[in-house]
Order: structure tokens, then sequence, then C-alpha cells
């Protein structure tokens, strides 16, 4: 009982005191005007005069008012109109006006009364005790309550945790995971796929379990592991796990929580971070974005040497040589922007290893699949190998995201569980975006698509280095008015003529317009764009260009300093000239194959006319069997 007590107690908030007070104190101002009595008006105490109720009336001439005494025969003909029932005090009251002539009104009202009986008006002054209280307290109160909060703000700062009071501005943010916190635990199970990032984790992991293995043989633990991938492939998973799985102090924090408008800021939180870090050594800390406050110096915009970015990143570099390297603290930080940071952040000593998380592939895909759909009511059989085929290029976030959707696909279907197609339609809502089949389109324009699309699927299904077509639509998704569906080859290399036929794939609609309609559209803005890109790297960076040669003027490390372009004039003029040569030789491609099957693509667009939705069986059915068929057969399509 008592402990209970104790604990309302600590939990009593002290601002509550003053404000109760504050509260009190106003009230005795605003409700001790009238002394307990009720207003009235004029023409009520001018009947009472005339039937002699009244003792006396004072004009409280600082307040515009007239105090109305009753006697006993008053108090008893108007009890139930009165609230004080004292003879000493006013029971009644009414304002008046500065003007208004208290000495003429009482006369008049008491002109039949003998002069010896009338009652005349007396004057008095009323002091504001209330007022005068109200108008020293109300100042010291606001200073005292200032006062605490500032103090308030000094105990925050002064115990570390950075609780948001006003001097805690300058300490670290970071977000502190144990062994006692709440929530749970992310371990490596947890973490599907990235085998060869989770060995190099779990060493770290292993580090700090058992140091003496490995300080034994005279190795010394790893300071920092920098996580490089692409966005949503598990680099911060990968972090959590860590911290479910070592079993020691984790800290987490963003790179942008050390920037804040105040100058040198970042550089105390850094500090204030490392602090913390070296006294619940052994630990982790987490650096999550941290090209946010790591990029290359001397290239932030306005290239100020006093930038705070540098500043924070500059007591970063300074804090991460500053402990031994057997402190048991282990620095981890994600970025997908590895080429822009700092060479000095990068260095063996600060971040020993990077450990590359990539996009997953197939079997890792497969996995990634299992882990998500652990939650999700399946139907019985489904495949889920299948699923893994279907979503080349796909990240971990993105496999997720196909989950979800499909359950709420199913869901809006009002289905018990989920089903192969619903992944379809998830994955096919993920890619192209939501079917908009109210849109109107003319038939000239459906007509238009359907020609477009069918060059694109003839040109993709005869050529054989270019990507196996799955289903072609022309009913408008997103911002598209048709697309094609693909299975691009998982593969690490390209050669120049697996990509002349993808370019000649891609330069099938526009091909496919100019022969059956001798007229072009703007509906190839996207494919324009696409094979633009691709002939330029292929001229520019891969140097598969004859007359360019075996140059590349791509720049991997995102170092390069200088502000014009790596090659003359007239090699531009060469780079423009081959990639356009590029892109003719595929468009003359495509429209040769569409040319030789002139017959096909009629009868493929006057099918997805009908249909509006087609598969490879179709393609199959009307063009004959693809040369690379046995890709889509090893996949399970036919």
């Amino acid at each position: 009982m008592s402990e209970t007590k104790n604990n309302k107690l600590k939990n009593f908030n002290p601002y509550w005191g003053w404000i109760i007070t504050f509260a009190v104190l106003m009230g005795f101002y605003f409700f001790s005007d009238s002394g307990g009595s009720k207003e009235t008006e004029w023409r009520e105490i001018r009947e009472m005069l005339k039937k002699a109720y009244i003792e006396k009336a004072e004009v409280i001439t600082n307040r515009n008012r007239i105090d109305v005494y009753l006697n006993q025969k008053g108090i008893d003909a108007y009890k139930e109109k009165t609230k004080q029932n004292r003879l000493s005090a006013p029971q009644l009251y009414f304002n008046i006006d500065k003007e208004w002539k208290a000495d003429v009104k009482f006369s008049e009202a008491q002109e039949n009364i003998p002069v010896g009986e009338r009652i005349e008006p007396t004057y008095r002054e009323q002091s504001d005790f209330w007022g005068g209280i109200l108008s020293w307290i109300i100042p010291i109160s606001l200073i005292i309550l200032f006062w605490m909060f500032m103090m308030r703000g000094i105990t925050k700062g002064a115990g570390g945790g950075g609780g948001g009071g006003i001097f805690s501005v300058g300490k670290s943010k970071a977000q502190l995971f144990d062994k006692n916190s709440a929530g749970k635990r992310v371990t490596f199970n947890d973490v599907a796929g990235l085998e060869e990032a989770k060995i190099e984790i779990k060493e770290i992991v292993d580090f700090l379990k058992h140091p003496a293995k490995y300080t034994a043989l005279g190795g010394k633990i790893p300071k920092g592991a920098l996580l490089v991938g692409p966005p949503g492939t598990g680099k911060t998973l990968l972090a959590k796990a860590v911290a479910g799985e070592a079993n020691v102090p984790f800290f987490s924090m963003s790179g942008s929580d050390f920037v804040e408008m105040f100058v040198g800021v970042g550089a105390s939180r850094v500090r204030d971070l490392f602090k913390q870090a070296k006294e619940k050594a052994p630990c982790i800390v987490f650096i999550d974005e941290i090209d946010a406050v790591g990029r290359a110096r001397g290239k932030n915009v306005g290239w100020s040497s006093n930038d705070e970015r540098e500043n924070t990143l500059n007591q970063l570099l300074t804090e991460m040589d500053g402990f031994g390297t057997n402190s048991g603290v282990i620095i981890l930080a994600a970025t997908n922007r590895a080429d822009i940071l700092d060479k000095a952040l990068m260095r063996a000593g600060r971040f020993d290893r990077q450990i590359h998380v990539d996009l997953p592939e197939l079997k890792e895909r497969q996995e990634i699949f299992y882990v998500h759909l652990r939650e999700i009511k399946l139907v019985d059989g489904l495949d889920i190998s299948f699923l893994a085929k279907q979503t080349p290029g796909f990240s971990g976030a993105d496999i997720a995201n196909v989950c979800n959707e499909a359950a709420l696909i199913a869901a809006r279907k009002n289905k018990k569980a989920v089903d192969r197609q619903d992944f379809l339609d998830a994955i096919d809502r993920i890619i192209a975006g939501l079917e908009k089949k109210n849109k109107i389109i003319s038939k000239d324009e459906k007509r238009t698509i359907a020609y477009h699309e069918a060059g694109h699927a003839t040109v993709s299904w005869l050529l054989e280095y270019a990507n196996p077509l799955l289903k072609v639509t022309i009913i408008p998704r997103g911002r598209s008015l048709g697309a094609a569906w693909y299975l691009p080859e998982e593969r690490q290399i390209t050669t120049t003529q697996q990509m002349m036929d993808e370019m000649a794939s891609a330069l099938g609609g526009r091909a496919s317009e100019e022969l059956t309609f001798e007229k072009i559209s703007t509906g190839a803005i996207s494919d324009l764009e696409k094979v633009t890109k691709q002939a330029y790297a292929m001229v520019a960076y891969f140097g598969m260009s004859e007359k360019i040669g075996n140059m590349s003027y791509y720049d991997s490390s995102g170092q390069d300093m200088m502000f014009g372009k790596p090659y003359s004039e007239k090699t531009a003029e060469l780079l423009d000239t081959e990639a356009k040569k590029i892109i003719d030789d595929a468009y003359q491609t495509a429209k040769t194959i569409l040319s030789q099957n002139a017959e096909g693509l009629q009868q493929v667009a006057e099918l997805l006319l009908e249909k509006e939705v087609i598969f490879s069986e179709d393609l199959e059915r009307i063009l004959g069997k693809r040369k690379s068929m046995a890709r889509l057969e090893e996949l399970g399509f036919n």
C-alpha cells in the first residue's frame, strides 16, 4: 500500500500544483467582487425603496456599482431572490454608469416617503485586495516556473540521455538496445539470403562474444564494417540481427541525426555517442545512411571551409581513430551511395571491412519469400519457387511488398487464402501500377497501342537473345497505356549481341507503328529514352564501338574532380555518331523482323484488341516455338 502511495507521489507533476494555485487565486479575484450578493436592476431597487425594504445603499465609486443592504422585512420578502441573508453584508447590487445621479434617483423614488424616513446613498471606494495580490504573485510565479523549466532541462542534459532539454541539444540521439529492451528481437533467422554478408557479420558477433579466441593469435578486432548495397536489400535488417545475436549494447543512429541548425552540434553529438559507447563496451554502434555526414569533403554545396557537415565528419574521423583496437567498440554503418563517401572514412583502420549487400538471386529470393509468408494464409500447394522466378531484380523490401499486396488483393476479393493469381496481380501492380480500365481511349488510339505492344512482343519473341516475354496487355496501368512483362535472364555479363537484341525489342513498338500506319506517335518516349541511354553506355562506357575502341569514360570511384568532359569535342561528336548508328541498326533489325512476319504481327495485335491480355502460349501458337524456349521451359512456364 505504501509502495503504491510512493509511486503516486513520485509520478505527481509539481507543475499541477502551481496551475491549481493560480486557478484558485484567479477564482477569488473574479468571483469575490460581489461578496456573495446577487445582481439586480434599478427598477427592482426602486420598488423596494417605495416599500421601505432597504436599510442602506453604498455607491462604490471606483467600481461603478451600488451595494444594497436590505432590512429584516426586505430579507423576508425577497429571501428567494437573495443569496446573502446577513444584515451586515449587501444582499443585492446593480451596476451604474458614471453619469448616473444616485442622490437624484433615490429622492425621486422616495418622494411619497417622509423626509426623516428616506434612505440617502453613501459613497466610498473599495480597495482591490485580490487584484493587488495577483499583481505581484503572477510575475513571481512565472519567474519560478521558467526557472524550474530551465533547471529541468539542465538536469536532463547532464543525464546524458538527450531527453529534449534545452541544454541537451548537443547530446547524442542514439537509441540504445540491450537485453532488457522491449520488443521483438531480430536474429539471423529473420534475415533470408545474403549468405556471404551474414558470414562476415557473424564473425563480428563472434569477435564480441569471444575476443580472446582472436587476440590470442595476435589478431586485432576490426574497428568497423560498412554495409554497401542498393536500397531495400536488408542492410538495416542485418544490423538489427547483429543487435539481437551479439547480446551486447547496441547504439542505433541515423546520419541525419548528427546534422542540426546549430553550429557545432553534430561534432558534439559524435563525441557524446562515442563517450557512451566506451562506457558500455563491448558494444556496437550502428550509423544508418552515413552518407548524410560522410560525403567527400570539398564537394559540399557552397565550398565553405566551416561547413557543419565537414566539422561533423572531421570529429567522426577523429573519434574512430581515437579508441584502441581492443576497446570492444565496433562501428557498423550502412549506405547505398558508397561512391560519394570521403576516402578518409573508407580507409582501413576506420572501416576495415566493406560488406556488399546485393540484390538477391533466385535461391535467395525463394528464402526471402519463405520468411515473409510465415504470417500469410496461403492455399495448399502454392509453389514458392514459382514466385521467386517471377521476381527477378526484386529486393527484399520489394518481395515483402509483393506478399503484403497479394494478401490485400485476396482480402479485397473476399478469399479465405492467398493463391497464385493474387501474387501475380500484386507483381503486376508493383511493376506497372494499378489497372485503369475506365480510362477513356478512342478506337484509333487503342488500335495504335495494340500494334505498338504487338511490335514489342513479336520482336522479342523472334530474337534469340531478347528477354523471354511472359504476357502483354493494352489495359492502361499507371502512366503507361500498355505494358509487356519479360523474364530477364539473371546474368553477370552481357554481350554486344544481347544488348542489340534488347534494343531492337524496345524499338519494336515504334517500328510496328511506322510499318502498319505509316506514321509514328509519342507512345514510344520511354522506349527511346531507354535505348538512347543504352547506346551511349555501349559506346562511352563498355567500349563496344569499333571507331571509339577499347575506351571507357566511366568514373566508378565518383571522385572525378574535372569540371568538363574527359574527352574532346571531336570525340563527343564521334560518340554521338556511333550511338546513333547503334540505335539505327537496332531499329532496322526490328523493322526487318516485323516486315518478314507481318501476318503474325497482325494476328497478335488483333488478339490483343479482342482479349486485351495475351500470354506466351498465345505468341507460341501464332509465331511458333521460340529459339530460346529452353529458358521458359526451365522456369516452368510451358
